[in-house]
Formats: structure tokens, C-alpha cells, sequence
């Protein structure tokens, strides 16, 4: 698909962006957005005062941990917003934890918080999930999001927190009227009950697109013809949700730099450590954790190399194990007590459909999606707001394959290589639960 936009000329892609509005937005189809948050670019709440203390003594290390999806992965905002932390306060030694991945939201981010970030002691933690949690109902993002926080602060009570929110084409609307969008909304409570500081990065992108100066999707011009067809429109991003470097995260990085001046103002000296207060969901997930699978619940299962087999190496520094069966019956059995559980999985063009049961209930599920045309991260859900007693669980690889082609081409993907969708196969790489393992 994003070949066929490159193809393209920058005019003709401006043409089919004001069509594509035009038929997208009708009025019928307007949600009522009054009850989501009053759009604000900042809110500093709390302050940063652990963090500020330490930026501010000279010689002092200083961590920046980065939670968050492909659009924290890119090297957008979260480099652009170290490089201007080494601005600001030159006498600091500065130094991030990328714990991007893309594809992922809060609800794998609150599980592996101790592994990817928590474990290396940062200073400040940053969390993008405002994206990738677009489809999630606002109850699960608040669990989620709390369980970071408290996580976060039984861990290292003097670690500073900030949520920061970008934007998509199809997430804008709410934001265009005025409004966060629904996901942002729900961080937003969860930030207000602990004090947490938000930026939105994205409303000067929502204002341009509001003005109609935006190009949500298009290649960046080269020519100076394309620059004139352009006149005073600004081109966000290749496909509308991971933005250009030149030109959308610039303006993210703006917002981000607004933002700070906006945090310092009101941050005091601490008086403390962060204490946690009653909870605003009862059934948060600070309790969430990555598990390493056991020998005893594998079989038919084979453990990757990860310092020599190529996705071992590729994931690595998220994964400490990986397993692999493609003979069907295969079977990843285990029994935990608790509220939650998934499986942390590699997904790609060599997996298929497993049965998962469920306390003797069975369903199907397909590993593979639309975008396996390449591996990576992702998770397979068991079960969520659980009973919490003893939940028995049992995972078998199904010898009846998925109709790959057809998933594909709901993205206009098709199989070039049929050997390497030939193989159906499950990828394992440990266990994210609310709860605990039971012998």
C-alpha cells in the first residue's frame, strides 16, 4: 500500500486526502466527544521533583526510560526529546532505556515494566501508549496504566512519571473539536489521581489539521515544484500514524520542549519519595509480571538459541527464551492462580491456529494476522478479569492451518514466497500473568 502512495506525485496525494475526509467525516457518523478530557497540550500536575533535583547537580547520571510503540521506537521524539534534556541541563550525564516496540500497548506494558525498564533504575519514566491503546476500552487502559504507576513506585519511589500522547489520522477527530481522544481520556484520570504530568505532542498537529494545512499521509517533498504544490500544507507523516522525522516529530519535540518549561515552573524541591495512595481501580494490574516458561509445561516444543538462531538474536533483549513447535498437538500446559493471563509470543509468516482451553473451555485462536509478513512481538490473550483461584490452561497447536492469503489481503499483502508461509507453526516466549504460577 505505501508503495503505491510513493508512487504518487505530492498533488495527486492531496486530492486523495481531501476526498478521503470528505467521505470519511459525515456528519451522522459523529461521535459526542463531551466526555472525554478538554484538549490541553500540558498538564504538570505534580511536577518532576526527583528528576529536575538530579538534572540540575552537576556530574550526576541521569536515566530516561521510554515505554511505549513503533512511534517511541522510531528515532523521533524519544532521541529529539534526550538530545534537548542534554540541552537544557549540560552538566548532567544523560542516558535512555528503549523499551519501544511496536505493534504493543500499556496491556504488555505494565507486564514487562520490570524487565525492559524498571531493572536498569531510571530517573524519569516516559509512556506512549495513547496509539496503541486506541482500540482499548478506557476501563482496561486505566488498569493498566495505574499498574505502571504503582509498579513504577513500589519499585523506585523517587522515579518521576509522565504520560505522553501522539495521534493518528483516524484517533483525530476528538482532538480536532477540541477534545482528547477516547485512549488519552482514560490516561488522563489515572494521571490526575497520582499527580502524574501529561503532554499531549499532538495538538499543534490537530490545530493544522483543523485549519486544513495537513497532509496526514505523503511522502515528504523533494522537488521545488512539490514544495510549491504544497504552498502552506504540512506533510505529518508516510501513513498517517508514524510521522515523518523531518516534519511530525519535529513538532512533537516542540511540544515535548513546551511541556518541560511548563513541568519546571511548578516543580517544587521534593519533599519526599512518591507514596502510593488508595487506588482508583481495584482490580489495577500492579501485580503484572513476565514469567519464564518451565521444560515441564512444554511439549513437542523446541528452545531457540538466542545468541545464534536469528529471531533468538532479534529478540533477545526482550525475550530471555524462545520456543518454537510446528508439529500439531503440540501442547503449552500450565495451571496459575490470579485475574489475568497471556502468552508473550513472536509472530510471523510461520505460525498458525492453536486451541486454547481455559478451565475445559476450549477456543480456536490464529497467531497469524495481516502484518505477518515479518516477525515480532505480540501476545495472545488467555483470559482477563478472571475469578482469582487456580485456572487451568492448555495451549495446542491445531493441524488445520489459516487461510494466510485471505488474512493477507485485507492489507493488500500477498504471499511471494510460499515456502516461507508454509510452516504453521507457535512461537513461545513466557508467560504475562496477574497472578502466579502453580505447581
Amino acid at each position: 500500500m505505501l508503495s503505491a502512495f510513493r508512487s504518487l506525485s505530492v498533488m495527486s496525494l492531496l486530492v486523495l486526502a481531501e476526498a478521503f475526509v470528505f467521505a470519511a467525516d459525515p456528519v451522522a457518523n459523529k461521535e459526542d466527544y463531551s466526555a472525554f478530557s478538554p484538549a490541553k497540550e500540558c498538564r504538570p500536575r505534580d511536577g518532576w521533583p526527583h528528576f529536575f533535583k538530579k538534572a540540575q547537580t552537576p556530574g550526576t547520571k541521569v536515566k530516561v526510560g521510554y515505554l511505549g510503540g513503533s512511534i517511541t521506537a522510531q528515532q523521533g521524539w524519544r532521541p529529539k526529546s534526550l538530545a534537548l534534556l542534554k540541552e537544557r541541563f549540560p552538566n548532567a550525564q544523560w542516558s535512555e532505556i528503549n523499551a519501544a516496540i511496536g505493534g504493543t500497548g500499556s496491556d504488555l506494558g505494565v507486564a514487562r515494566l520490570k524487565q525492559d525498564v524498571l531493572d536498569q533504575q531510571p530517573d524519569l519514566l516516559l509512556v506512549e501508549f495513547a496509539v496503541n491503546d486506541g482500540g482499548s476500552p478506557p476501563e482496561q487502559i486505566k488498569r493498566c496504566m495505574e499498574g505502571i504507576v504503582r509498579q513504577t513506585w513500589a519499585a523506585y519511589p523517587e522515579c518521576d512519571i509522565g504520560f505522553v500522547y501522539t495521534l493518528t489520522e483516524a484517533l483525530a477527530p476528538a482532538m480536532v473539536e477540541g477534545h482528547f481522544q477516547r485512549s488519552a481520556s482514560a490516561m488522563e484520570e489515572v494521571a490526575d489521581h497520582y499527580g502524574v504530568p501529561t503532554i499531549h505532542m499532538a495538538m499543534e498537529v490537530a490545530k493544522l489539521a483543523k485549519e486544513g494545512r495537513l497532509v496526514w499521509r505523503a511522502p515528504l517533498p523533494k522537488s521545488e515544484d512539490e514544495k510549491k504544490a504544497l504552498g502552506d500544507k504540512f506533510v505529518f507523516a508516510p501513513d498517517s500514524v508514524h510521522p515523518h522525522v523531518e516534519t511530525g516529530h519535529e513538532l512533537y519535540k516542540e511540544a515535548v520542549a513546551r511541556g518541560l518549561d511548563e513541568i519546571m515552573k511548578v516543580t517544587k524541591a521534593p519533599s519526599g519519595p512518591h507514596t502510593l495512595k488508595q487506588p482508583l481501580m481495584n482490580d489495577h494490574y500492579a501485580a503484572a509480571k513476565m514469567l519464564a516458561l518451565k521444560p515441564t509445561m512444554l511439549k513437542g516444543f523446541e528452545p531457540l538459541d538466542m545468541k545464534t538462531h536469528e529471531l533468538g538474536k532479534r529478540f533477545a533483549n526482550r525475550m530471555s527464551q524462545l520456543f518454537f513447535a510446528n508439529q500439531p498437538g503440540s501442547t503449552l500446559q500450565f495451571k496459575f492462580k490470579g485475574t489475568r493471563c497471556a502468552l508473550y509470543q513472536v509472530i510471523g509468516p510461520d505460525v498458525g491456529k492453536v486451541t486454547v482451553s481455559l478451565d475445559g473451555k476450549e477456543t480456536s485462536r490464529t497467531a497469524f494476522d495481516s502484518y505477518c509478513t515479518y516477525h515480532r512481538l505480540s501476545t495472545m490473550m488467555i483470559g482477563d478479569l478472571l475469578t482469582d483461584e487456580i485456572h487451568n490452561v492448555k495451549i495446542t497447536l491445531d493441524a488445520e492451518a489459516p487461510d494466510k492469503a485471505k488474512i493477507l489481503s485485507a492489507r493488500n499483502e500477498t504471499i511471494k514466497d510460499p515456502t516461507k508461509f508454509a510452516v504453521n507453526g507457535l512461537y513461545a516466549g513466557a508467560l504475562l500473568l496477574v497472578g502466579e504460577i502453580v505447581e
